[in-house]
C-alpha cells in the first residue's frame, strides 16, 4: 500500500567524525652499545608514549619509546643491555573527509593499531653499532561540525510538541518503500 505523504527535509549542523585517516611506518634505529656487539640476544620496545595534534593539513602524532638491545660481546664471553629513548613524529592525512565539513575548528585524536615493535636487530657492517628495524601503525579522526539532512513529515500531527511520543501514529512502510531503504546508511564503511 503506497502512501502520497508530502515529506519535508531539514538540516541540522552537528558534531561529528568529519575525516579518518591512518599511516604504517617503518625505520631503522642505529644504536652505538659501549662495547662492540658480537651478536644480538634480544631487542624489545617499552614505554611508547604518544599524542596527536592539528597541522597544517594533517594530523601530527608525537611520540617516544625506549628501544632494549640484549648483546653479547669480547668474543660472546659477556654480555649486556643498552637503552636507548627514540622520538618519532609521524603527519597522517585524511583519507575520508566530509565533504559537509563545515569551518576550522575541530579536534583531532589518534589510535595506535600496531605498537612499535621490532622486526630486526643486527649487527651493523662496521660491526661497531647495532642496527634495529621498527614498524608501528596509527589511526586518526578529525571531530568537527558537519551537517546532517533529515527528512521530516509535517502533516504528522506531532508539530507543536504537546503530544506523547508513544501516542504518535507510526505508518507502516509498504515493500516498495522498504526496497529503497540503504542498509549501510547507519553502519557505514568499517575500515579499520
Amino acid at each position: 500500500m503506497s502512501h502520497n505523504i508530502d515529506y519535508q527535509y531539514r538540516e541540522i549542523i552537528t558534531r561529528a567524525v568529519c575525516g579518518k585517516g591512518r599511516k604504517f611506518s617503518q625505520a631503522t634505529h642505529s644504536i652505538a652499545p659501549s662495547h662492540r656487539p658480537n651478536s644480538i640476544l634480544g631487542c624489545w620496545i617499552i614505554n611508547h608514549t604518544f599524542k596527536a595534534h592539528k597541522g597544517k593539513e594533517a594530523v601530527v602524532v608525537e611520540g617516544s619509546y625506549d628501544v632494549n638491545i640484549w648483546y653479547s660481546y669480547s668474543n660472546n664471553t659477556k654480555t649486556e643491555v643498552v637503552t636507548e629513548t627514540v622520538h618519532f613524529k609521524d603527519n597522517i592525512a585524511f583519507e575520508k573527509l566530509d565533504k559537509e565539513y563545515l569551518g576550522t575548528d575541530y579536534e583531532v585524536s589518534a589510535k595506535a593499531l600496531q605498537e612499535p615493535n621490532t622486526l630486526e636487530a643486527t649487527v651493523s657492517p662496521n660491526g661497531n653499532k647495532i642496527l634495529v628495524q621498527v614498524e608501528r601503525e596509527f589511526s586518526c579522526e578529525m571531530i568537527g561540525d558537519t551537517k546532517v539532512v533529515v527528512c521530516v513529515k509535517p502533516d504528522s500531527g506531532y508539530q507543536d510538541g504537546n503530544e506523547d511520543a508513544s501516542d504518535y501514529d507510526y505508518e507502516d512502510i509498504d515493500d516498495e518503500e522498504f526496497e529503497d531503504l540503504d542498509p549501510n546508511f547507519l553502519i557505514g564503511e568499517l575500515e579499520e
